[in-house]
């Protein structure tokens, strides 16, 4: 369990995150992540990473569980700043980043694929922000960069999710594959990325990063400004420790229910 690295083929690293039941990330999980994808950016033999996942989703978020049973605001502080600095970690990755995604892919998962240079995707994959339910706000800034604005709107006020193939049909998704396909899917775009010159392929990100017209850090941190408010005010609490259900709710495949239980 955790965060492990392996490099399966010549000039590609594969960062995997393993938290059961259902990958929400725990403070420290967070800090592991971009760890392990900044490491793998900055070896020289690297030219790729591909950033996947365990269990039965990619990403379920933060582990809620944690900011219940601890007191005041340390969690959620630990967990702004985590989500912070995986999401930076992802963007700034010195070489690019394929997100091969199964299952669900909700809250934080959508700060990971929204920075990822590509995203290659299951058949079984949703995307989604449950924010609202769950007392937070954030990752609008990663979300608009996966479908229209008005479509991001749209899906972050419901808190519904979006399957692999309307993102892909958005252009978001680069490929969508049965699931026992996915990690050769991923592996197969991440090796013909790497199969390119390793200085020209760093200067190449840092190039394309340069010209992105939204800051995303400074967007996400605005937008982590207003989830910290929420929880001054109270109502983070409220919303929070009945996951929404006072609210019309959403489909999130079970994942809420499971980190009830």
């Amino acid at each position: 369990m955790g965060v492990s690295t392996s490099a399966p083929h010549k000039g590609v690293a594969v960062v995997t995150a393993d938290f059961p039941p259902v990958n929400a990330l725990p403070v420290r999980g967070w800090y592991e992540l971009a760890a392990a994808v900044r490491a793998a950016g900055s070896d020289p033999e690297v030219r790729c990473v591909v950033l996947t996942a365990e269990g039965r989703g990619f990403n379920a978020g933060v582990d809620i569980k944690e900011m219940q049973r601890t007191e005041g605001h340390g969690a959620l502080i630990g967990a702004n700043r985590g989500c912070f600095e995986a999401f930076a970690a992802v963007y700034e990755c010195e070489v690019p980043v394929v997100a091969a995604v199964h299952g669900f892919c909700l809250g934080g998962g959508i700060g990971l694929v929204g920075n990822a240079d590509a995203i290659v995707a299951s058949d079984d994959a949703t995307f989604g922000l449950p924010e609202l339910d769950r007392g937070a706000l954030g990752a609008a800034t990663h979300l608009a960069r996966l479908v229209p604005q008005h479509l991001m709107r749209a899906l972050y006020y419901t808190s519904r999710t979006a399957t692999a193939e309307e993102l892909h049909r958005h252009g978001s998704v680069w490929r969508v594959v049965p699931r026992e396909e996915l990690r050769a899917a991923a592996l197969e775009l991440a090796g013909e990325i790497a199969a390119k010159d390793g200085q020209l392929i760093r200067l190449a990100k840092a190039a394309i990063n340069g010209i992105d017209p939204v800051d995303v850090r400074r967007s996400y941190r605005f937008e982590q400004g207003f989830t910290f408010e929420a929880n001054l005010s109270g109502v983070a609490d409220r919303v929070r420790d009945t996951f929404g259900t006072h609210t019309s709710g959403t489909d999130t495949s079970g994942t809420d229910k499971e980190q009830r239980a």
